[in-house]
């Protein structure tokens, strides 16, 4: 047994050793054989993802970030011409509809003329003028700043001073997609303040322009990465019983529309998500894709009503195709689907309309 340990298992390991290294040499100078004998042909193809379309339910709710701001003083306007002939209340804190100061209005009187009979003599009796008095009232609860001085000429609309309600709102600003998805919104909506206290309801919920015009953005970024621009401005009156302060974060949710057992699809199945749109239908199993214009409803981001041109059961592509079946991709002479794309951020949309109709 020795004898096998010394001289029988080291020689059975060399031989080993040598064979692996010959095999490693043999492949370093002629190569491994990587192509099977029989070349393999590819049997599989790319098929576009189909689906059924269903009903369902939709609740249109956009999330908009927001921030606390102080409600900026409201002007106080003079109501007549003529002078001011008392401030009645200044530097004070006043009800709405209280009386802040008295305008003094005079309207010329014409002469009376009088005629002697016997001597024809005329008398010119000269008349005070007409004195009217009007007030200006508070338009709103707060501390009244008057800035024009007594005995000041005024006309009807100018600015005579201003009261700052001390009432606090919160206001943010929306993407073009969601100031479509707010179209008609009113009321009220629930506002959540960072660090405060329980989600309340706030009042009087406006939507309009952006402030500060062209280059104001939302703080978000578009498809591209770029800064995003604003298109609209929402606003909102917090109630007094509420504490917030002037500078928080905050984000307002406004519901606008809730339906239920309506047609709905992916948004990534239709081209547009507002107003109007298209999808792709599919017939039968294998057969081209045909593309079909409907009518959209309400949309939550993920999918879409559509309330015309679509039965629940159709087949529809998933995914829009980039290509929509129009020479070209795209239709040059319907600019309003270019529109569309840039306010959707459709890039290859727009791409390709800037090469096949603007290039």
């Amino acid at each position: 047994m020795g004898a096998v340990r010394q001289y029988v298992f080291p020689t059975a390991r060399i031989i080993i050793w040598a064979v692996i290294a010959a095999a490693l040499v043999v492949l370093a100078l002629k190569g491994a054989e990587l192509d099977p004998p029989d070349a393999l042909q590819p049997t599989g193809e790319i098929t576009e993802a189909v689906i059924p379309v269903e009903k369902g339910s939709v609740t249109n709710a956009v999330t908009v970030p927001a921030s606390v701001v102080t409600d900026p003083p409201v002007e106080i306007k003079a109501t007549a011409n003529g002078v001011i002939a008392e401030i009645q209340v200044d530097d004070a804190k006043v009800d709405k509809g209280t009386r802040i100061l008295w305008i003094k209005s005079e309207e010329p009187v014409e002469p009376v003329v009088e005629v002697d009979e016997k001597t024809g003599e005329e008398t010119v009796t000269e008349q005070e003028p007409k004195v009217t008095w009007t007030s200006a009232l508070a338009p709103v609860t707060g501390t009244v700043d008057v800035t024009a001085l007594k005995d000041q000429a005024v006309a009807v609309g100018e600015v005579i001073g201003t009261i700052s309600p001390g009432t606090l709102s919160v206001s943010g600003t929306l993407t073009a997609d969601q100031q479509y998805r707010l179209v008609g919104a009113k009321g009220s909506a629930q506002v959540t303040l960072k660090g405060g206290p329980a989600p309340f309801t706030c009042t009087g919920l406006t939507i309009g322009e952006a402030p500060g015009g062209e280059g104001t953005t939302t703080g978000g970024e578009d498809m591209a990465g770029a800064p995003e621009p604003a298109t609209g401005a929402v606003h909102c009156n917090i109630p007094p019983k509420v504490k917030a302060f002037s500078g928080l974060g905050a984000e307002i949710e406004i519901t606008n529309g809730d339906a239920k057992d309506v047609v709905v699809v992916p948004i990534s199945a239709v081209l547009g998500t507002s107003q109007t749109g298209r999808v792709w239908t599919v017939k039968e199993e294998g057969a081209e894709p045909e593309p079909r214009n409907v009518t959209l409803g309400l949309t939550d981001g993920l999918q879409v009503e559509v309330t015309k041109g679509l039965k629940a059961g159709e087949q529809i592509l998933e995914f829009t195709p980039v290509d929509d079946g129009t020479e070209g991709g795209v239709d040059c002479e319907d600019m309003s689907a270019y529109d569309q794309a840039s306010m959707d951020g459709d890039m290859d949309t727009m791409q390709a309309f800037e090469e096949e109709c603007f290039g």
